[in-house]
């Protein structure tokens, strides 16, 4: 792995796309630590130290997307999340809305179109959300028990909070360009290398957390456990990543003119985990809804403290029963808007292909959805017992759940991301590289 980054550093293309993509992230990481107008610093600050000293994490995944930007309120406060649920939005409306379908038939020019659309979707959510941001750092829930948290932002005036908003909302569209930006110019997707390195800059802080406040020999056995499973985690999500089903599909012969066209052996690869890590943000989105109500209602209603009790903290045995189910039905229901056996069997029919042993057409479609639904399984299950590491490795260290770096979301992006852009590299370096018969 060292050869091949010092062969990428020594091709003088390959170099500035490496630098120009390094670059990028340091102007991202930069924002992320400019506080938006109208905030107290100071008491930002304040109400940082203590929410990380209680634990609070009810906005901890969306404060990990934007690299702890959120809790920090600064102009890249609301990150790549934006961005990434208006992506999951027009996924979802290209099933339901024949127009997306068609356009995302028509190839390239289809997909720009969807991309625009993309674009559009990502500035309003961004709108939307960081409304709902400085709403909530105004009353002072965003940190909870916070002692001065509803004095984060001293001024109520209307222009002061448009502002506000007009900021965060133009950080995520920065933050959009600087990953179109890598995509087009750097190395590998870059919304993806975006979200790569904010859930790795929680890394260093999460690790140094857990060896604080550990008891046993001043924390280094806390600290050194962590690390071993960090290790284990790594190479089974490496492992089932990387694990796939491949169909063999046999295309005929065709005789086109004086020449003939097919014949060739190829596969169908259909991963263990088809969904990738998109069954775990619904499922975590999905179940912030109760908790956020929860906090932003004033009654004393006894459905407000069961809310409390069971789904607030995340160790209690309903939230973990409710999340690993919610994570095996998303798993299901996004692999099967997403792959679609019965297009897959027509386009194999279109141009000759055929599964050795089953008839083409209806008999594929059905094939394919039976093998899809047997490794889907196993892909949820493990999705499942993945997101919730966090919860049941550091139940001995204090419960101390949202410092454990090596679980859930932020393992299967950045193992996901970190094998993408070596694949690219790998790639791009195999096309300079070309050795003859004798070295």
């Amino acid at each position: 792995m060292l050869t091949a980054f010092a062969r990428a550093f020594k091709t003088p293309d390959l170099r500035k796309k490496l630098l120009f993509t390094l670059a990028i992230i340091v102007l991202y990481r930069l924002g992320s630590h400019i506080p938006v107008p109208g905030v107290d610093y100071q008491n930002v600050q304040t109400c940082v130290d203590q929410a990380s000293k209680g634990n609070n994490s009810l906005f901890g995944l969306v404060n990990m997307f934007s690299g702890g930007a959120l809790l920090q309120i600064t102009i890249f406060a609301l990150g790549i999340m934006p961005y990434i649920t208006a992506s999951i939005i027009l996924q979802l409306l290209t099933v339901v809305i024949p127009r997306l379908e068609a356009l995302k038939k028509e190839g390239q020019s289809g997909t720009a179109k969807i991309t625009q659309y993309t674009r559009y979707l990502t500035v309003a959510l961004a709108v939307l959300q960081g409304t709902g941001l400085v709403a909530t750092a105004r009353s002072g829930a965003l940190f909870g028990n916070c002692s001065v948290g509803d004095q984060i932002v001293p001024d109520r005036s209307i222009f002061t909070t448009i502002v506000m908003v007009v900021t965060m909302t133009a950080g995520t569209a920065a933050v959009m360009w600087l990953g179109e930006l890598i995509t087009d110019r750097g190395i590998g997707n870059g919304m993806s290398i975006l979200m790569f390195i904010s859930i790795a800059a929680g890394f260093p802080g999460a690790l140094w957390a857990i060896k604080a406040s550990g008891k046993l020999a001043k924390g280094w056995i806390e600290f050194g456990t962590v690390i071993l499973i960090g290790f284990v985690m790594v190479a089974l999500v490496v492992f089932v990543e990387q694990a796939q089903r491949r169909i063999p599909v046999q295309y005929a012969k065709r005789m086109i003119g004086r020449r003939s066209y097919g014949g060739t052996s190829t596969y169908i690869p259909l991963k263990v985990n088809q969904a990738g890590v998109i069954p775990v943000i619904f499922a975590s989105s999905l179940l912030y809804i109760p908790a956020l109500v929860a906090q932003f209602s004033n009654s004393q209603a006894g459905w407000k403290t069961w809310i409390e009790q069971h789904f607030v903290k995340g160790d209690h045995p309903y939230y973990i029963a409710t999340y690993f189910l919610l994570i095996v039905f998303f798993a299901f229901f996004y692999v099967a808007i997403s792959f679609n056996p019965e297009e897959v069997a027509d386009n194999m029919k279109k141009y000759g292909g055929f599964i050795p042993g089953i008839r083409a057409g209806r008999p594929t479609a059905e094939y394919l959805s039976y093998v899809l639904n047997r490794i889907t399984w196993p892909g949820s299950l493990y999705l499942g017992l993945i997101a919730l590491v966090p919860t049941m490795a550091l139940a001995g260290f204090g419960g101390a759940n949202q410092n454990f770096p090596f679980g859930g979301t932020s393992i299967l992006i950045i193992v996901g991301v970190g094998l993408e852009t070596v694949k690219q590299i790998e790639s791009q370096l195999q096309q300079r590289n070309y050795e003859g018969f004798l070295r």
